[in-house]
């Protein structure tokens, strides 16, 4: 059975990257690019990661706020935020707020896929 990733992604070209790569690493990958409609499937059925972007559109910190809210909802889950800002204070704040890891957006796709298999694997054991 393969691994549901949820990406959060608010500009269309990343999201389809991202989602293009891992589906071709075998993950299942259902793309987002708001927080309402991300929470709505969450709610539904949870992924076995999620991968967020802390700004969403006009939602500066709706990836903040959806983190808050998927821990909510389960407390496993991994939660990977994968976001252009990079200051210690977002950083620190989003692993406050429960996220597992902290990229930023110039991390390469092998590294990325690397904390990925990571976190899923960890859901594993």
């Amino acid at each position: 059975m393969s691994r549901r990733i949820a990406i959060v992604e608010d500009e269309p070209a990343i999201r389809a990257n991202y989602s293009d790569v891992l589906r071709k690493q075998g993950y299942e990958v259902a793309a987002y690019d708001n927080r309402p409609d991300a929470l709505a499937a969450f709610r539904t059925r949870l992924p076995d990661l999620a991968i967020i972007d802390i700004g969403l559109g006009e939602d500066i910190d709706g990836g903040f706020a959806l983190c808050r809210e998927l821990r909510a909802l389960s407390p496993t889950v991994p939660i990977i935020f994968l976001s252009a800002r990079d200051s210690d204070f977002d950083i620190v704040a989003g692993l406050r707020l429960g996220a597992d890891d902290y990229l930023t957006k110039d991390v390469s796709l092998p590294h990325l896929s690397a904390r990925i298999a990571a976190s899923v694997g960890a859901v594993e054991q």
